[in-house]
């Protein structure tokens, strides 16, 4: 039984990547599995330098193939496992992550994004919005949570254990190198004590009892012979997905009821249009701001009627319209304007959204 080094509410400072290592604490995750990429190998560290305390258990693999298998395997002998990784490794772990999708695997993985294609940068970016959200030769039936900060670190990395053994669904935390690696203030807590009961793990192979008396046997399947066969496994999933999105969709709205221009931002970014926001209202200019917590589901309802409320809405995002472009699908049919801020591998500022929305109001879009 793994021990949980938090046992009260603890303010302490500490970077993005030790708050995700508390938080698998928290949520009683037996075993990591990984390998070493920045932006987010303190992750691993910090879950490494815990072990004599949690008497949990960590593989360093020989690369992020091996490391989102290896994860799979935790999971299929009923072990609350985990993975992390970021830019080149998120992309050579969607085999593993796509296999998870098939087979209705609670695969978890926190996503600390950076700039690419390819190795790029080793920093920041929102450039692996549609790699983790699709990502694989699969449709996409995954749950992809977009922190903001260090309290969402450890907040929706608590939450995603639970969403994953609760839906089986692959379950994502998608940050960045900026929260990675930046320090604030956290408070760290037993999920026992805000009423967050875990979802416990079960065997998938080798489960207790014998197999046509206890049980039923476990039949998972990633291979099918026929199309048919195929196309019939991902309608029901795809109507199950559907028919679970609007307990798992979750949503901030920041001033919107009177917002004249509305700015759409996920993940930091939104952090950095809050700012902006009030820095706005200040100069009399009427902002708002809609964040997407999970974008994957997208919380399409909310954000039609805040799109509806507007007189115009901004994009902004890390990447070229990445997010921007998964809600224009869903936003079709709605005819308010709108502009975008797209500065790829780069941080947006709140300066940055206050000098745009300036220039929407004295320029308003027609697009």
């Amino acid at each position: 039984m793994v021990k949980k080094l938090i046992t009260q509410d603890t303010r302490m400072f500490l970077t993005g990547n030790e708050v995700i290592a508390y938080a698998a604490n928290a949520a009683q995750a037996e075993f990591m599995y990984g390998y070493p990429i920045t932006p987010q190998n303190e992750i691993m560290h910090t879950w490494c330098k815990l072990l004599p305390k949690t008497e949990a258990g960590f593989l360093q693999t020989e690369d992020e193939i091996s490391a989102g298998f290896s994860t799979l395997g935790g999971i299929l002998a009923g072990k609350r496992a985990f993975t992390a990784t970021a830019g080149p490794g998120n992309v050579i772990m969607q085999d593993a992550q796509s296999m998870a999708e098939m087979m209705r695997l609670p695969f978890v993985c926190a996503v600390m994004q950076r700039g690419g294609p390819s190795t790029a940068t080793v920093i920041y970016a929102q450039q692996e919005t549609r790699l983790t959200c699709f990502g694989g030769n699969g449709e996409g039936f995954r749950i992809v949570y977009s922190t903001a900060g260090h309290q969402d670190l450890y907040d929706y990395m608590i939450k995603a254990f639970n969403t994953a053994w609760k839906y089986r669904f692959p379950t994502y935390m998608l940050a960045d190198g900026y929260q990675g690696k930046m320090r604030e203030p956290v408070t760290l807590y037993d999920p026992a004590s805000r009423g967050i009961s875990m979802v416990p793990t079960e065997a998938f192979l080798r489960a207790e009892g014998k197999v046509g008396v206890d049980r039923p046997a476990t039949h998972l399947r990633n291979t099918f012979n026929l199309e048919e066969e195929l196309m019939e496994h991902l309608d029901a999933y795809k109507e199950e997905y559907e028919r679970i999105a609007p307990e798992i969709e979750e949503y901030f709205e920041y001033k919107t009821e009177d917002a004249e221009v509305l700015v759409i931002a996920h993940g930091i970014v939104a952090r950095s249009a809050m700012t902006a926001v009030d820095e706005l209202r200040e100069k009399g200019i009427k902002a708002g701001l809609f964040r997407p917590i999970t974008i994957r589901p997208l919380p399409v309802k909310p954000m039609r009627e805040a799109v509806k409320r507007a007189k115009q809405v901004l994009f902004t995002e890390s990447a070229d319209g990445q997010l921007a472009q998964m809600c224009l699908e869903k936003l079709y049919g709605l005819t308010t304007p709108y502009s975008t801020l797209f500065k790829m591998g780069v941080g947006v500022t709140g300066d940055d959204i206050v000098n745009k929305v300036e220039s929407m109001v004295k320029e308003p879009a027609t697009v």
